[in-house]
């Protein structure tokens, strides 16, 4: 791995833990054991990393999504993977992150923007499409703006008015708004898909616990 890769790697992993605004580019330069100087070598400011750690985590979150979209068994299995896509991100995440972003670095933000209104909604919509399809969503579901909606749903758990950090759980606050969203859009048939999933995921969760 090179200064660039390394630098870039040790800024995602603490904007993450911190968020952005609290993480200086002294501190990263003395998590990486270098000077300042040869982090500006690659970045002309703290705007430039943070648009680079930006660039990386959208390309790994699309990698991840689609991955998720080839191992589902079903539109319904589709979402239950993104929702524990989202658990182990939120645990990893501070959620600062994205306000920082929206504050302090606005053309990396509207970066993020394009990705939720352009892959993220596009990657949705399909799945409400195939759901409906498969006789496992409504069929007189209006794919457009349920898709919107899901989307903001999601994001909505950052959202520090909405849910004060150190205050909420966001994992169990996606999975809440999750479920109500599936069960809105569920047949009886993709609702037997749900209750198959629920169990799955208690099962798996009450494992991790006991050890």
């Amino acid at each position: 791995m090179d200064h660039q890769e390394r630098i870039i790697e040790k800024a995602h992993e603490l904007f993450l833990r911190y968020g952005i605004r609290s993480i200086s580019m002294d501190e990263i330069a003395h998590h990486l054991g270098m000077s300042k100087k040869t982090i500006y070598q690659f970045f002309t400011d703290k705007d430039a990393l943070v648009e680079a750690v930006v660039d990386m985590e959208l390309n790994s979150n699309e990698n991840e999504c689609l991955i998720c979209t080839q191992r589902s068994e079903n539109p319904v299995h589709e979402i239950y993977l993104g929702m524990e896509m989202m658990d182990d991100m939120l645990r990893l995440t501070n959620p600062a992150l994205i306000y920082d972003m929206q504050k302090y670095h606005p053309s990396s933000y509207r970066k993020l923007e394009n990705h939720q209104q352009g892959f993220l909604f596009g990657l949705i919509r399909e799945n409400l499409l195939r759901g409906v399809e498969q006789g496992l969503y409504r069929p007189e579901i209006n794919v457009n703006i349920l898709a919107k909606y899901r989307l903001l749903s999601v994001f909505m758990v950052f959202n520090p008015e909405a849910f004060p950090a150190g205050k909420s759980d966001l994992g169990a606050i996606v999975c809440e708004l999750t479920l109500n969203f599936l069960y809105g859009i569920c047949t009886p048939k993709g609702q037997k898909l749900i209750q198959k999933y629920n169990q799955a995921r208690n099962k798996n969760h009450n494992h991790d616990e006991r050890k």
